[in-house]
């Protein structure tokens, strides 16, 4: 026992090694995996597991929810929602000091809870509202630290893919999950829109005002976010009120989305056709890094790892509490050399043992729901920590004429207000566990 334990050990880090030197994380997941589960148990039993692995992994019903989400986000970007949500919030919120800014919080908060990827609310908000906030000369850091900072909103609003990916790892419900993270969800906005009003405060010259707004002008900005409240009242709200499980919802989200691009004349052949390739290139990738990451969690199993660990944390006499603090820290050191879905999918089989073990005063499908919420939020946290940081250079890359050190320095205050979002989520579970008791009841 204690050999394989010492094998599954020399493989931990020889994944790291693979991560750090860039090999990607699918193809390192699957190289550890494949070699560890040979050197224990033998190639006939490696070549045994692989001949069905694929299928077990991909035939999961819960995961067919993945492209269709993938794909709404794909068709939105495409047919220009985001510019109609960054507009609308721009006329109410605009004319206020750092209003621009606060304006692009709220629209990456409305495309994420389209979209469901935080990438693509950075990259597709960042061509949007940028232009808006050099035009009323907002300083670089603060521009360009609101845009990847609002990029974060979008693991956690609904739908979220990485969101999914936590729930069909750990075995609980989907709905439940999406549930929990609304209210979150919303105090990460409001938080960040706290933090760009003292922001602008103390530097007053960083965030001008923007320019008032007609009533004619702020009414058509208004009107145009109501296909977006129809999109996410349909899909979401059909979801937490039981109308339909999240795959018939994202059907309908991309039903929904396409006849809006049409009905505007907005949505091209050239357009979905791209819009399906992406999503093809995108599934393919995440869909190669759950069969490696279950080829892992196999070896893994094998040597004792996951076991070992939890062994030593529970044995450890530390508070509950302080273990979950723990935890979540490494995540958050995870996130500074991979991206969000591989930290789940690497982190959740060893940590989920560990905090199942501990006693937080309530049950285990309510603590899967407020440690999953709580995880997700740090593992985002690594698109704005260096040195990947992906929002960070996905805007820095938009522009060029604020240093990458700048926007650094610009998403450091957001950081700080997720660190108070973390805090009160830990501090108060109530928070990710009330409304799904509510909903529960209806």
């Amino acid at each position: 026992m204690e050999e394989n334990l010492f094998i599954g050990l020399i493989g931990l880090f020889a994944l790291i090694g693979l991560i750090v030197i860039r090999v990607p994380i699918a193809y390192s997941m699957i190289i550890v995996g494949a070699v560890g589960t040979a050197t224990l148990s033998g190639p006939l039993v490696l070549f045994s597991q692989m001949k069905d692995l694929a299928w077990a992994q991909f035939s999961v019903y819960d995961l067919s929810v993945v492209p269709m989400f993938i794909l709404m986000g794909n068709i939105a970007t495409r047919v220009g929602l985001s510019r109609d949500l960054f507009r609308a919030a721009n006329a109410w919120l605009g004319r206020m000091r750092g209003g621009v800014a606060m304006a692009a919080i709220a629209a990456c908060a409305g495309f994420g809870s389209v979209c469901g990827s935080s990438l693509a609310t950075a990259s597709t908000m960042g061509q949007v509202a940028l232009p808006e906030l050099k035009h009323y000369k907002y300083s670089g850091a603060l521009a360009t630290g609101t845009l990847a900072a609002g990029g974060v909103l979008g693991i956690l609003i609904p739908p979220s893919i990485v969101l999914v990916i936590y729930a069909v790892i750990v075995e609980a419900n989907i709905v439940t999950m999406f549930m929990a993270a609304f209210i979150p969800g919303i105090l990460a906005v409001l938080l960040f829109l706290f933090t760009i009003a003292i922001y602008v405060r103390i530097w007053p010259e960083s965030g001008p005002r923007g320019v008032k707004v007609s009533r004619k002008e702020l009414a058509d900005a208004t009107l145009a976010m109501i296909p977006v409240f129809i999109i996410f009242g349909l899909v979401i709200g059909g979801i937490y009120f039981g109308f339909f499980n999240p795959t018939p919802a994202a059907a309908v989200g991309v039903f929904l989305v396409t006849v809006y691009g049409i009905a505007r004349r907005v949505l091209s052949f050239d357009d979905m056709k791209a819009a399906l390739l992406e999503t093809a290139k995108t599934s393919g990738m995440i869909f190669l890094i759950l069969l490696g990451a279950e080829l892992l969690k196999i070896f893994m199993a094998r040597g004792g790892v996951p076991q070992a660990a939890a062994e030593i944390m529970l044995n450890s006499g530390l508070d509950a509490h302080l273990i979950l603090i723990i935890l979540l820290f490494a995540l958050i050191l995870l996130g500074c050399l991979m991206d969000s879905l591989s930290m789940i999918l690497l982190a959740i089989p060893f940590f989920w043992p560990v905090i199942s073990g501990l006693d937080f005063g309530m049950s285990e499908d309510d603590l899967k729901v407020w440690f999953g919420i709580l995880a997700l939020i740090v593992v985002e946290l690594g698109l704005i920590t260096p040195p990947v940081g992906m929002n960070v250079f996905i805007i820095s890359a938009m522009d060029k004429e604020t240093p990458m050190s700048e926007t650094f320095k610009g998403v450091a205050p957001f950081f700080a207000a997720e660190m108070v979002r973390v805090a009160l989520l830990i501090a108060f579970p109530a928070i990710t566990l009330w409304l799904p008791a509510i909903l529960k009841n209806f």
